[in-house]
């Protein structure tokens, strides 16, 4: 769980425990009026459990404090869109994620972006974006609308050569060479990568496999200095906290010093795309 995540909890903790000390209610006099458990009271305030909007709603009329009610159920919602499991968010399949991703970075002036073992989406041919999106659906157990997905995916890409957006990417080498679908999938993504290189707007770096370990990190996207978006297995974290957002965007520079860019970055790719042609040669051509 993130810093912002349990700040947030814990922040709403203290203006609960404030209405129920208003109140003069101890905390198993307010969890009998509720019915509830003795502890969850105690769970609340502390940060240690998110509590339901029926929650706000019983704590507040108990405490007589309805009018409370609007924005202590705003801050529940707020918490609740910090951490969004994958399940949940896909659970009516692929495109409605890509959609809110394009609308997110629509509304971005500089997008940074970390990769430590993929290539970003954003930047995705559409038989790389079929190889990832067809594993997410089948881990998750999501519903199969691939061709969607990648369809919305694509469309993204639009705002790389619209506007005013900025872009910065930087890449460990190891996202050259992670293998997604197979050679020729590979071949296809690479000379992509070497097309992206030249967009007067994009900063394109790659971090060599020999660097320095510097920075405690993991994949993330930092939009404008407003929002982090850090994927993890179980869920997508969104992070606006200005002190945790500040953390990242120094984690980002750091990376950003130790990476090649320019014909240094170009040859990364060229060596990892020459790998993948020897492969494919060695395979012999695909059966039709």
């Amino acid at each position: 769980m993130t810093n912002s995540l349990h700040q947030a909890r814990h922040a709403l903790g203290q203006q609960l425990r404030d209405l129920r000390k208003d109140a003069q209610l101890t905390g198993r006099g307010l969890a009998t009026l509720a019915g509830w458990h003795s502890s969850k009271v105690s769970k609340i305030e502390y940060g240690k459990q998110t509590p339901t909007e029926e929650d706000i709603r019983a704590w507040c009329q108990h405490t007589s404090a309805e009018s409370q009610i609007p924005d202590l159920i705003a801050a529940v919602r707020n918490i609740e869109s910090m951490y969004v499991e994958w399940r949940r968010m896909l659970s009516v399949g692929t495109r409605r994620r890509q959609t809110a991703s394009r609308r997110l970075e629509a509304g971005t002036k500089l997008m940074r972006w970390y990769e430590p073992v993929l290539i970003p989406g954003i930047l995705h041919t559409a038989e790389y974006a079929r190889e990832v999106m067809r594993h997410v659906i089948e881990f998750y157990e999501v519903p199969d609308d691939l061709e969607d997905g990648v369809a919305e995916r694509m469309e993204r890409q639009t705002i790389l050569y619209r506007g005013d957006h900025r872009f910065h990417f930087v890449l460990a080498q190891q996202a050259l060479t992670t293998t997604v679908g197979g050679s020729d999938v590979m071949i296809g993504q690479l000379d992509r990568l070497l097309a992206v290189t030249s967009l007067p707007r994009v900063v394109f770096g790659i971090i060599p496999n020999n660097a320095e370990y510097r920075t405690p990190t993991n994949q993330f996207i930092i939009f404008d200095n407003r929002l982090v978006h850090v994927e993890t297995i179980s869920a997508e974290l969104s992070i606006s906290q200005p002190r945790e957002v500040a953390l990242y965007s120094k984690a980002f520079r750091r990376l950003a010093e130790q990476a090649v860019t320019g014909s240094a970055a170009r040859n990364l790719i060229t060596s990892a795309l020459k790998h993948f042609q020897e492969q494919q040669d060695e395979e012999g051509p695909s059966t039709p």
